[in-house]
């Protein structure tokens, strides 16, 4: 005798596989049920396929799948927005003649506009006549995506996330129920939609900064219950400045974490209206100035976690320490790349609740080193720089085995010259590790840099590192480019 699952039950488990897509996909062979379920879990984030092909299969795998995806809307689109595809000899065919099994476009919760115009771009410069000018090619695109996008906005009765790169697409509705359940949008400052009638409830907004800041987006702003993150960008001379007054009469004290992305130095001071910050992070991409950030020294965030500082350009060490006293006690996370003794110095002193740290330490700051470990006795990772300037590999090793606290676990070692780690010195640390008590298995990152090589270069390094990977000494050990790790530090791109 058979046994159906209850349908929420069936859908319960497939929702746990939603990170497991390989597995997901096999579902789809079950039977119709497990079928439907399981598309509706693919298709809520579509635009999130990733890539595990060879770097030379890439391109070809790509377009293979954006032509997929996008001749799969294209069948989904009401019959009058097909018409006009044919009329305008759009060469994008659809899998089959028959409707589709499933309205596709309904399952989507995440509507990243400027994705689906790259991806419609893609597919169609694939198929596109070599003597067709760029005006007819352009106007293609915008015609397809502006049919689908308008197909989305009408049939996706729950919307999750919406991406609007500028104002080129006007087929986003004034006002729409499909908006009301929006918990994060990324838009530009000069915003034409009047999404604050229906769109009340955002936990995360994310603002590209424009030379214009809409009244239609401090409205928005002005409308907003319950915001939770908010990240500002603001590149090629634009500022944040005409969005302060809206930011600080709102206070937001809902407001846990805060973004600021720039390449200029912007004023901070609207900072401090944002009492109950738990993160704090903010990116500036050149170093020769970084001053305002002195209006924050005496600004009391008693909740703050998480501050980082990304990439390589930090305020002056006055300030930051300054900060440190004040709002250190409860730190959880700290993140800066500033090699400064009197900095270094105070992350002991002002933030013994750290779980996770990244700082550069000078060659003979190895004492500073040691008495973080005995001062934060919550540490469970640090991230350091190696080489010639700092610290060796071997200093650092030694010291995390032999001084790092119970918690300790991670391990993240960038070099900046050829690695001297040895097979012996790997030995030694691995041995020490083992007697540990409590003993906790390692994660052991190396940040390789183009330039240098590091230690799995040597072959006999890595034969110890699967023996204590074997004995369960080592819970991960993975080696990444320098460039992948810094692209994971500024997480620029929200969704």
């Amino acid at each position: 005798m058979t046994f159906q699952l209850p349908d929420d039950c069936l859908n319960e488990i497939l929702e746990c596989l939603e990170e497991d897509k390989i597995t997901l996909r096999s579902c789809l062979l079950v039977n119709r049920l497990w079928c439907k379920l399981t598309v509706k879990i693919l298709w809520r984030n579509i635009w999130s396929f990733k890539y595990v092909f060879p770097y030379q299969q890439f391109e070809q795998h790509r377009l293979k799948i954006e032509s997929s995806i996008l001749s799969t809307l294209i069948s989904c689109l009401p019959n009058e927005s097909k018409e006009i595809l044919h009329k305008n000899e759009i060469p994008i065919s659809t899998p089959t003649s028959n409707s589709p099994i499933f309205n596709y476009a309904s399952f989507c919760k995440i509507l990243p506009i400027c994705e689906i115009v790259e991806v419609i771009e893609s597919v169609l410069k694939s198929k596109t006549n070599e003597n067709e000018t760029s005006i007819t090619s352009n106007g293609k695109i915008r015609l397809v995506a502006e049919e689908i996008i308008k197909m989305f906005t009408n049939q996706i009765y729950s919307l999750k996330k919406l991406s609007i790169p500028n104002n080129t697409f006007t087929c986003i509705p004034e006002t729409t129920d499909n908006f009301k359940n929006l918990s994060e949008l990324r838009c530009c400052s000069d915003l034409h939609s009047n999404l604050s009638q229906s769109c009340h409830n955002l936990r995360t907004l994310t603002i590209d900064l424009r030379r214009v800041v809409s009244n239609e987006l401090k409205e928005l702003i002005s409308s907003q219950n319950k915001l939770k993150n908010l990240n500002l960008v603001a590149y090629d001379g634009n500022d944040w400045t005409n969005l302060i007054p809206v930011l600080t009469k709102k206070r937001f004290n809902t407001l846990t974490t805060l973004h600021l992305y720039s390449d200029n130095d912007l004023s901070l001071s609207f900072v401090s209206s944002f009492i109950n910050l738990q993160e704090f992070k903010y990116s500036f991409i050149h170093g020769n100035f970084l001053n305002n950030f002195w209006v924050l020294q005496h600004v009391s965030l008693p909740k703050l976690q998480i501050l980082k500082m990304i990439p390589f350009q930090s305020p002056r060490p006055e300030y930051v320490v300054k900060f440190l006293e004040n709002n250190g006690k409860n730190l959880k996370e700290f993140h800066i790349a500033e090699i400064d003794n009197a900095l270094n110095l105070s992350i002991p002193k002002f933030c013994p609740k750290l779980e996770k740290l990244f700082t550069v330490f000078d060659q003979d700051e190895l004492y500073i080193l040691k008495n973080i470990f005995k001062t934060c006795q919550n540490l469970e990772s640090i991230k350091i720089w190696s080489g010639e300037r700092y610290l060796s590999e071997k200093q650092v090793l030694e010291t995390v085995a032999t001084c790092s606290p119970k918690n300790f676990y991670e391990l993240k070692i960038y070099n900046d010259s050829d690695s001297e780690v040895t097979p012996e010195d790997l030995e030694s640390f691995f041995t020490t590790w083992k007697n540990r008590t409590p003993l906790k298995s390692l994660n052991l990152i190396i940040i390789k840099d183009y330039n240098f090589n590091s230690l799995e270069v040597n072959k006999e390094n890595m034969k110890i590192i699967e023996k204590y990977t074997d004995l369960g000494i080592i819970e991960k050990f993975e080696t990444i480019m320098f460039c992948d790790d810094e692209e994971e530090e500024a997480e620029e791109d929200e969704f």
